[in-house]
């Protein structure tokens, strides 16, 4: 008997989310990212861009991190267009690679107008199946082939398409509403289709034009698991991405555990943790430094706020008269410390006492003047990185991991 499809979730901030216009994230607050999605039970995060030079270091010392089991669960996933050219490039600059998605345009649209002959219907799925074959001479173990522009490909050929990328190895097939085209409607209809015809695990990537991109995700994914496939959905947290942004992290998770029809019908992978929502947006909010908005599901200052008399009336008797989940599921429940008074911080001009002052109060020994001596240089490298001050989770990073934080520092022109 088959077991009941699920729906996983394949974290893209690291990857599309600091593809957004005006912001951008260090490699420290990208490995940073990487821990907090391992911690909450993401699936697998889209960590970079294995062909792109000043990656390289970041990348090969994350997947270092899953060596040593820091990154202990959490698959690493590299994103290529589709040439076997770049994966070529890619397993040369970083050659423990085990995940991939390799991405091509399949609609009219951008194969007359973006590729201007370069490319016909047909070479690009003979450059595709190239690529996937190649990954898999590389010895890649988790392959996906995305669709780009998918929501608008004609269905017989993205359905050719996909059965090309299935048997030339591909494991998942990455549905990308590259423009927030679909409706709930559509991207049901097409996504069951492809899955029924395929038979492939399908990746549901999103955006948000139309405003649609949660209900788009999550339809995607509740269309894949009827057609008897696993579903994965592709999140950025805190919604960021290019243009109005992907598919927010929290509020596609608190969709499938609480959204009606979809809560008893669909199963979310048992190793997400909600619990770690709050910790990993807010650094998210800091590091990106965009702030949460105040009506952000889940997470906005007044996502659980009552003013209304009636409504307050009815959450003080019983909070369910008015709130589907609470907010301690979010990790959201901890009283908030406002420090008063002196505070010493650590930046790049400081000097070693002040540092072991900070350190002393995160509890984090050393076991001599020398170890807090090199510590304090990486931790001074790491302000000038991410130019603005430490948070106490990168802090003892750096004094868990020196060698590691001093090869994701390090580009090399």
């Amino acid at each position: 008997m088959n077991k009941k499809p699920k729906i996983y979730l394949i974290d893209v901030t690291n990857r599309d989310g600091v593809q957004t216009s005006r912001i951008c994230l260090s490699k420290l607050q990208k490995t940073m990212l990487n821990l907090y999605l391992n911690e909450m039970g993401i699936f697998q995060s889209e960590f970079g861009f294995p062909i792109t030079r000043h990656e390289t270091n970041y990348l090969n010392a994350n997947l270092e991190l899953a060596e040593t089991g820091e990154l202990s669960r959490i698959r690493l996933g590299g994103w290529l267009r589709a040439t076997r050219e770049d994966v070529k490039t890619a397993y040369k600059l970083v050659p423990k690679l085990k995940h991939l998605n390799l991405s091509i345009s399949t609609s009219d649209q951008m194969i007359m107008h973006k590729f201007k002959g370069k490319l016909d219907h047909v070479s690009v799925i003979k450059e595709m199946a190239e690529a996937v074959k190649e990954a898999k001479d590389h010895g890649v173990e988790g392959l996906g082939v995305n669709a780009e522009d998918a929501s608008r490909t004609r269905l017989e050929y993205l359905i050719e398409f996909a059965v090309a990328a299935k048997e030339a190895g591909a494991d998942r097939i990455r549905y990308c509403d590259t423009l927030g085209f679909d409706s709930p409607f559509s991207i049901y209809e097409r996504i069951k289709k492809l899955a029924e015809t395929v038979q492939l695990p399908i990746e549901v990537h999103c955006h948000n034009d139309l405003g649609l991109v949660v209900a788009n995700s999550v339809c995607g994914a509740m269309a894949a698991n009827d057609a008897g496939c696993d579903a994965y959905i592709n999140t950025c947290v805190n919604g960021m991405g290019e243009r109005a942004g992907n598919a927010d992290l929290v509020s596609c998770i608190l969709a499938i555990q609480y959204g009606s029809m979809v809560k008893d019908r669909y199963a979310l992978d048992e190793n997400v943790k909600l619990k770690h929502a709050w910790k990993i947006c807010t650094y998210a909010s800091y590091a990106f430094g965009i702030p949460i908005p105040i009506n952000q599901p889940g997470l906005g200052a007044n996502a659980f706020a009552h003013e209304s008399g009636i409504h307050a009336d009815g959450a003080l008797k019983d909070r369910r008269n008015y709130e589907l989940y609470d907010y301690e599921e979010l990790g959201r429940g901890e009283p908030e410390i406002i420090e008063t008074g002196r505070k010493i911080t650590v930046g790049e001009y400081s000097g070693i006492k002040g540092f072991r002052n900070v350190y002393d109060k995160l509890e984090v020994p050393f076991g001599d003047e020398g170890q807090a001596t090199q510590i304090l240089e990486l931790v001074r490298y790491a302000n000038v990185h991410n130019q603005k001050p430490l948070v106490d989770d990168e802090l003892k990073f750096i004094a868990r991991n020196p060698e590691i934080a001093r090869k994701i520092f390090t580009m090399n022109p």
